[in-house]
Formats: structure tokens, sequence, C-alpha cells
């Protein structure tokens, strides 16, 4: 059915507007304009804060239409309500059409009114709910054809009825009739009994048969003849709807279905009725796949190919399962290298000698395929396309593909099973197919070997490559038929942050019998569970005012179960519950307040429904923050949840999966080493799963994704699995097992030049409590591509990472971290759900949900990193001693110089340091990374020189369950560990404390030292310029060794000598 979208603006409310009729108020109304429709809601008089609640409706056409124009809001004064003699304007506002949400999505956004021009005084802010939804449009019925009186043009009417071209009623028998005019009842479902006539008869409508082969008589099975346009396979043996695949129009959309014409009428009525009784023609099956008839139907130059006559090799093999079909984003290719298969599509037979359930036989380079029994209908149907490895065409030159009626269990190698026919096929003579050319029609072959009666069968092959159509359905040879291996697009669910404040409860205090009770509110949704502190009860009404977080995932399809508990010594004792379902919950995209709302608790233990009291909540979905899944500093994606506040994008990002290199044996399968590697890509919510080439330790990928990118400065993961998918054909218990980690490569998107191709090979590794193990090589091309401009790539820079409501209500640092987790968890139960799963040990790898957990070893390296980041500091340190002490005279000389300039010159201070940095870093540009994609470093990890024990605490669970012995020494050690970062501190407060004790008289002898020498310095500053304090100080910090003493200095002394308090800790 066809669908009509329409856009729906509510105007809600509009608050601060300006007072525009001349005594101090304003009557505002709302116009609403776009794509070319105008509407307005009702004038609100003398109000500045209007409330309308009105709903404006607008069609905007096709789906595709919505997004191509702007939606106008302008706010006006009513010049009919006060003395104005026009309708002043009030404010406006402009919004893309990609903000617009489908229905169950929208939310109440308050937008700021714009100025029309530079100089409108305008102020307030107007809230609205845009969303558009889909209506179905029931196509029309079809007019009944025109009466001949009617057909004659009148001129009072010449729009409602056009007068026809005498010519056009002329019939014409011998001009072949238009395709288009024949295909258009296609679509008109046809009953069952005529599709073996309309088989026969599909020929002669498309184009007149000679009178020559119009009287042949029916023979039952199609004979050979040459040389008419008749004996065309393509003219006598259509496609299942009466019309070859390759030559059916373009079909009408169903909004608009064919209306018959007096030009089509008169065209079909010219053939005579004796012409659609007569036999079909007689066909010569296996010609040539261009027809001669029909010299202007091409399909990118590619003709069927030939079969060829030999013996056919009576063999079995074994069966091959349905495949569900799936759906893969389509891309160019162009990153990855070409691989080519050999394509076989077998689609249905037809006259075979059979009632049963025929399976078609491929033979080809060793490769032995069945496919599923066939459907029974008006023809055997399968309809599987088959995928041949490239090593298929060049080590066997024959294609076999055999029928065979089976009896039994098709499965069963050669019992039971009658031979039909066959066909074969010279494998160099197939042709070659290469997007974007059109797909390749099949043909009507007859079958050979067979008997008399072998019947025909329709098939399509050709040799193309994994960018062609077919390739992600087809049964292909490196993932042996593994129904989940093949390659798939997952989608996160969509995530939500519902904030619900428990505000207090009512009527209560009869329940029970003490004064003073201790009340708590549990919440629980699905298997999170939060709860609020203890309200302690005096006046007969609990409260809390506190907010509690949760993470639900659409559809909403949960309850949010609140219970109000008594604690007490013993146990808690249950109240009252309440069940809210989510879809009832109110969306809100920014910080505004929601209304709280009163709840009846009911009693859990009760089959009536007693009330036991009342709570108030104020529940919301917050659609302002992004629910992290990652971690933050190697997130993916910061947008919000709510789509209105989406920008649009600023780029794109192109993955090519290549294939892997030297992969280690990770199972053990009939005493033999074997690995059935898949790769999986995550970026934003969208994630990517290769197929599984199975048993392969080099395995050969080469699929191509896309992305959208928003933030530049996000990070795309890739992963390497080792899939046990494979034995879930067999149902063994094997398939239960968990998929090993092979290795996984992050990619800063910052680091990507535009429109580079960086294909490398990187190393993988695996972390384990025995080790790090390097387990092979992936090699992957990216490629970033800008799809804004540059300015605004750089502007991206400066706006917050996180969305505004991450800064307006910020969430605690412990918080983020368990809806982090959550979500997580979330994620991966829905995509283990999924068809082919993704399971959930591989969504928490990809997502680091345990990279939060203790380790020694990452303490470690943590510190090495500060380290690392202080060192120039310690550098500029060593050098400006260096200096003083006269290591190098030339250096110190220039330093005095400078020192000069910049002190009888402040000004150039700042404007040096800035061309300094900027020297710093286009000679560091000289030794940048030629390769900025950086991968995992076992160097900076420390994984080579960490401890084994210290990896085994690493990887050990909570609760430990090691020995008495291991947690002992392991507790042992952190003390010692402890011991220093408490003497560190201890250091590090006591200088503090002795600044302080400068000027607190703990020391009066060393503070009246310090006040008088301050007194001093600030009488000599306010008598001497300060240049010349500077130039003096600078020349003795850099005075020569002879000058200088070798104790310390009497300031460094006298500050080492003051109190702290650490003499008083006991």
């Amino acid at each position: 059915m066809a669908t009509l979208r329409k856009l729906m603006v509510e105007v809600v409310e509009a608050r601060n507007l300006l007072p525009k009729d001349g005594h101090g108020t304003s009557s505002p109304y709302v116009l609403v304009d776009i794509y070319g429709q105008r509407k307005r809601t009702r004038t609100e008089i003398r109000n500045l804060n209007p409330t309308w609640n009105e709903v404006l409706e607008f069609n905007v056409g096709k789906p595709s239409d919505i997004f191509d124009d702007m939606l106008e809001v302008d706010v006006y004064h009513d010049k009919s309500h006060g003395p104005t003699s026009r309708n002043n304007f009030l404010g406006r506002l402009r919004l893309n059409s990609t903000q617009f949400v489908r229905k169950g999505e929208e939310a109440l956004m308050h937008f700021p009114l714009e100025k029309k021009s530079l100089f409108s005084w305008i102020q307030g802010d107007i809230g609205l709910r845009i969303y558009y939804v889909d209506e179905v449009v029931p196509p029309p019925s079809p007019s009944l054809p025109p009466a001949p009186e009617e057909v004659k043009p009148e001129p009072q009417q010449p729009s409602t009825a056009p007068p026809p071209a005498p010519e056009e009623v002329k019939p014409e028998p011998q001009q072949p009739t238009p395709p288009t005019e024949v295909a258009k009842p296609e679509n008109e479902p046809k009953p069952p009994a005529e599709a073996g006539e309309q088989e026969g008869s599909a020929a002669p409508q498309t184009e007149p048969a000679p009178p020559a082969d119009a009287d042949k008589p029916n023979e039952g099975q199609p004979a050979e003849a040459e040389g008419t346009a008749g004996t065309e396979p393509e003219a006598a043996a259509p496609a299942e709807n009466g019309v070859p695949e390759a030559e059916k129009p373009t079909e009408l959309p169903e909004s608009e279905p064919p209306q018959p014409t007096e030009q089509s009428k008169d065209q079909v009525n010219t053939f005579p009725v004796e012409e659609f009784m007569q036999p079909p023609p007689e066909i010569q099956m296996m010609a040539a796949y261009r027809s001669k008839s029909l010299p202007e139907i091409k399909l990118a130059g590619i003709n069927g190919p030939q079969p060829i006559k030999m013996p056919m090799r009576k063999e079995t093999f074994p069966a091959l399962d349905s495949t569900d079909s799936m759906t893969i984003e389509r891309s160019s290719f162009d990153l990855v290298e070409k691989m080519h298969y050999l394509f076989v599509r077998v689609v249905k037979a037809r006259s075979l000698p059979t009632n049963g359930n025929p399976v078609v036989k491929i033979v080809v380079s060793g490769h032995h395929i069945i496919t599923k029994p066939a459907r029974k209908s008006n023809f055997f149907e399968w309809d599987q396309t088959f995928a041949f490895g490239g090593d298929a065409p060049e080590s066997s030159s024959i294609l076999e593909v055999s029928v065979w009626e089976s009896a039994g269990n098709p499965k069963s190698e050669g019992a039971g099973h009658r031979f039909l026919g066959w066909i074969g096929f010279d494998v160099p003579e197939i042709p070659l197919r290469d997007p974007p050319d059109s797909p390749l029609a099949p043909q009507w072959y007859r079958l050979e070997g067979g008997g008399v009666h072998s019947g025909d069968l329709m098939l399509a092959t050709w040799v193309g490559t994994q960018a062609d159509d077919s390739f992600p359905d087809a049964w292909k040879t490196d993932t042996a038929g593994n129904v989940n291996s093949r390659a798939k697009v997952y989608q996160s669910p969509k995530l939500w942050y519902l904030r619900a404040t428990v505000v207090e409860a009512q009527d209560i205090l009869h329940r029970t019998a003490l004064k003073e009770a201790s009340f708590q509110v549990r919440a629980q949704l699905g298997f999170q569970v939060s709860k609020t502190k203890a309200s302690v009860l005096r006046n007969g009404t609990p409260s809390w005012n506190e907010d509690l977080m949760f993470v639900a995932a659409e559809p909403f399809c949960d309850h949010l179960i609140v219970t109000l508990e008594n604690r007490q010594s013993k146990s808690p004792i249950t109240i009252g519950v309440v069940s809210i379902p989510l879809t009832v919950i109110e969306r809100r995209v920014d910080d505004r307040n929601v209304t709280s709302r009163w709840f009846n608790l009911e009693d859990p233990n009760s089959e009536k429904r007693v009330c036991k009291g009342k709570v108030q909540l104020r529940l919301c979905f917050d659609g302002g923050y992004h629910v992290m899944d990652e971690a933050a500093y190697m997130c993916s994606d910061y947008r919000p949840t709510a789509r209105q506040l989406w920008k649009n994008p600023v780029g794109t990002i192109e993955l090519g999966i290549i294939g892997c290199k030297n992969l280690t044996p990770m199972k053990m399968v009939s005493a033999k080493g074997s690995t059935d590697a898949y790769c999986v890509a995550k970026y934003g919510p969208k994630w990517v799963r290769t197929r599984t080439v199975c048993d392969s330790f080099d395995p050969r990928w080469n699929e191509q994704y896309t992305w959208k990118v928003y933030d530049p400065c996000t990070v795309l993961s890739i992963g390497v699995f080792d899939s046990w998918g494979v034995f879930e054909m067999e149902g063994s218990r094997e398939a239960m097992r968990p998929d090993f980690r092979i290795g996984k490569v992050r990619v800063r998107i910052s680091t990507l030049q535009t429109g580079r191709v960086y294909r490398n090979s990187y190393p993988l590794f695996v972390l384990s409590n025995t080790g790090m193990k390097k387990t092979g090589e992936v090699e992957i091309a990216i490629r970033f591509v800008r799809a804004a401009p540059t300015l605004d790539i750089l502007h991206v820079y400066s706006q917050p990472l996180l969305p505004l409501m991450h800064h307006i209500k910020p969430l605690g640092m412990p918080q983020q971290e368990i809806l982090r987790n959550t979500a997580a968890k979330i994620v991966a139960a829905h995509l283990s759900r999924s068809e082919p799963p993704l399971r959930r040990e591989v969504v928490l790898y990809m997502l680091d949900a345990d990279t939060h957990t203790f380790s020694m070893r990452k303490v470690r390296v943590n510190w090495v990193r500060v380290i690392n980041v202080i060192a120039g500091l310690i550098d500029i340190g060593r050098w400006m001693e260096h200096t003083r002490l006269w290591k190098n005279p030339t250096a110190t000389i220039l330093v005095h110089a400078l020192l000069v300039v910049l002190v009888w010159f402040p000004d150039l201070i700042i404007p040096s340091l800035a061309f300094y940095v900027f020297a710093i870093g286009g000679w560091n540009y000289r030794f940048r990374a030629r390769d900025p994609m950086p991968h995992s470093d076992p160097k900076i990890s420390l994984v080579d020189t960490v401890d084994r024990d210290e990896l085994d605490e690493e990887f050990d669970i909570m609760p430990c369950n090691r020995p008495n012995e291991v947690v002992r020494a392991r507790y042992d050690k952190l003390r010692m560990i402890g011991a220093r970062v408490q003497t560190a501190l201890g250091d590090f407060a006591t200088q503090g404390e002795r600044v302080q004790a400068l000027v607190t008289w703990r020391d009066p002898r060393a503070t009246g030292i310090f006040v008088g020498l301050c007194f001093v310095v600030a009488m000599i500053l306010y008598t001497v310029p300060s240049k010349m304090v500077a130039m003096a100080f600078g020349f003795y910090y850099f005075r020569h060794p002879i000058f200088r003493d070798r104790m310390p200095s009497p300031a460094l002394n006298f500050f080492r000598r003051l109190p702290s308090l650490t003499d008083r800790i006991m």
C-alpha cells in the first residue's frame, strides 16, 4: 500500500514575549510555513506567556520529500486586539527538516525566537513538538472505461475529458505491442489454473508470432527449432509471471495503479481471440541468451553460457541447509581486493517426470553441493544461489548441474535417489559480471540424460565478485554452508536514561503502629535495582526528593516497579507496590521541570486491588544525555539520545576489512588445530560482522563498510574472533562455548587525513593470565571522507565533547560508571538475540566492559605515562641548571642577552613564547608518525616485563577464588605499595603546611623574619623600578660558579626549618 507522510507541528506555548499592543501586553498567534503550506493557530488575547496546545497538520507527499525543506515558525501580534494598525512581529524560528522524528519519539523543545533583521527587538522562546506520521493511502478503485459517446470532445470541459486522437483508436495488428502495455496487468493476481496457460501465451502477447509459427501444433514438450524469432528462450519460456526478469518493466507505485486508457484497450482488443487459444510456438532450449527478435534488449553485454554435452558423472554429496536472508550495506568495494566467485542460481524446473520434491546437485572443482528439496507449486522451485571460490574456475573446467528425485531423507548418500537429468557448462565460457552491470536473468535449459521426458531447468550462472548483489545471500565455499557464518550488519538499541525522582509518600501512617518508622523506596527496572535513602517518619509524610537513574532500551516493553518498604531490624516489610509502564512516561530533551504524579500503592499479596497509600513520583526520559556504553576515552559516538538534538555529519569513514595472516590455532578439531575467524567492527550504534571463514589461518574477507562521522574525535574498534558456531549444525555441545578473542585494533578518526587511504597490517595480541601472546596480523584499509566544509570540521573542536545536559545536570563518576556497565549489558543482551547472534562475550570485549578492574600493571603504566608527560618540564629544568652552571658559556651568554631584551621590552614575552611553541611544532613535524593509525602497543602496556602473579591478579574474578596463601601474599604486597603512597602523600602535605606556617606564627621567630623581609622587599620595589629589580635578579641567578657557594641557599634552608603538623600525628 502507498503511504503519505504528514508532518505534525504541535504548538504548545511561548514564554516572555515582548509587549507590542501599546498597553504593555500582546495578543500573539503562530504562523507555520513548510513545503508551500501555511497554517496558523488561534490568538491568545493579551497574554505574554500564551498556551495554545494546537496541532497543525501538513501533507508533505513522499517520505523522502520531507527532508528537502525548512520549517518556518513566525509569531505575530494580532492587530484586531489593541490599537495597533498591523500585525507586529514577535519572533521567528527556522528549523532544518532533518531534526524531525517519528511519532513516539517526539519531545517538547523550547527554541529561542530569532530576529527578522538586525534592528529587530525580540525576546522569549516557543515550545514545539514536531513529528511525522506515515498514513496508508488505499489505492483508488479502477475507473470504468469511458463509453463511446463520452469519447467525443466537449468544448465546455476540455480538461476533464481529453479527446483521443483518431489514430490512437485504430488498431494496428502488424505493429508489435510495446512491452509496457502488456506488462501492466502482471501485478494483478492470477488464478493458479491460468499459470500454465500464461506460460505459453506470454510470448504471443509480447510479440505476435508469424503465421507460420501460429499453425504449429502443441506437442506437450518443447521442440527444437532454429531460425525464427519465436524460438528464442526469452520469448517462449518467460519467467514465472509471464515476462522474463530482464525484460520486466519498472513496476508502478502502488499509489498510482495503471488505469486503462482507450489506446491500451483497443490495442489489446486487436488480437484475435483465436491467437490466445493457439498452442505455444516451438522453442529451442539452450539457445543464445540475446533474443534475435528483440535486439534492443541487452544486459550489460552478457550472454548466457552454452551448455556442453558429455556423459554425466552420477555422484552423491552432502546436502545444503537453507539459509536466511540478510541485509548488508552496499559500497564501491574500492578499498579491498576483488575476489572472484562462480555464481550458480537455481530458480525452478518444469515438466519433470516426478511427483516428489526433487533436489539439484552441483559439482565443480571438487565441491559437491545439494540444494534443499523443491517447493511444489506450478513449478518445482528452489531459488538458491551458490558462490564457489576463485579456485574453482582454475582447477576445474566443467560445471555440472543435475536434478535428482529425492526419496526419503534428501541428505542420504544416494540411497533412493533417481537421476532426472543434467546440464554441463564450460567454466571458461561463463560470462563475467561486475557491478554496476545489470543482474543476469535466468534461462530455461533442457535437461539431458534423464530419458525422453527429462524436463527443463531455469538457472543462471556467471562469474562475479563479492560486490555482487547475490553474494550476501549465497552459499559460499569458504563458509562451509554454516547458517551463522554469513556477514551481518547490526544496530544497537536506542538507549535512554530514565530519571525517577521520588518525592514523598502519604496515607501510610495508619499502616504502622510505630511512632517513628524508617521508610525506603525500592525501584526496579529489569535487572536494575536502586534504592533511596531511609526516611524517618515523624509527621506522617516521609519525603526523599532523591533521583534514581536507570537505563532503558527501545522498544519500551518493561515496567518500572516501585516498592515502599518499612525498614526493620530483621527484614524490610513491603507496604505497597506500583507498576508503571514505560510507554506512559514523558520524554524531555532539556532541564525543564516535569510534572509529578501520584500513584496508588497496592498490596502485592492480595488478589484484590487494595490501596496501601500513595507515592509521588516525577518520571521522565532524559533525551539530552548521551548514554555511554563505551569508555569515555575510546567512545565512538557522543550524540544525545534525542534525535532532535543531532547535528549534521561532518564526514564518512570507510573501512575495508581485507583479511588476516598467520593466525594461531585457537581450538582442536579432530586432533587438528583449527581457526574459524570472523571480524567485528563497531562505530557508533552500528556494528558489522564479516562472514566466518572456516578452517583457515589466513582468512580473506575483502568486505567494505561505511559509517557516518559526527565527531572526528572518536574511535573505531575492530576485533577478530574465533567462532564455535560451525558446530551448531551438528548440534554438539561445542556450540555453547564462547568465541575466543584473537585481538583488537583501535583507530582514532582524528588521526586520519582527509581522502587518504591507509592500508596496513597490524599485529593482534591477546593478554591473559598466562601472559601476552601474538595471535596473528589483521590487514585493513581505512579512509576518511569529508562531507562538510573545513570550517565546520574545525568548529567541532571548539564544541563540548558531551551534550549540554552533561554540563547542566552532571552525573557523578561512580554513577556514570554503573550506568555504563548497565548499558553494555543491555546492548550485549540485545545483539545476542539477533540472527546470526553477536555473542555476549564479543560485545563486552568490544565495549571494554572490564577496563576499570584493578590491575597493578595498569597502575605502573599510568605512572610511566605521568613521568612521560612531565618529562618536558624536567628537561627544561635540567637545561636551566646547565645554563646556570655555565656548562655551555655561549648558551649562557645568549640567555643573558635574551633576559635583557625581555626585561626592557616585556611586550615581547608572550609573542616570543608563542613563536617558540610554533617552532617546536614545526620541528617535530619532520618526525611525525607516517602511520597515524595507532594500535595496541606492548611496550607502553608493559606486558613484556609484567610479573605472572600480577597478571593472574588482573584476570581474577570478584570475589577472589584463589588459595589463601596467594591472597595473603597479594595483600602484603599491596600493603607495601600503600606504605609508599602514604609516605609520598605525607611529604606533599608537609610542604603545604610549611607554606602556611610562614604567616600563622606557629614559629614566632621564622614568621617575624619572613614578615620583616616582605616589608623590606616592598619598600625596595616601591622606590626601585621593577625592570632594574628583574635585571638584578636574573644576573644574580645566572652568576658564574666562582661566585656561587656549594651549600644550599639560605632561602631553602629557612623553608626547611619551618614547622608542620607531622609531629602532631599519632
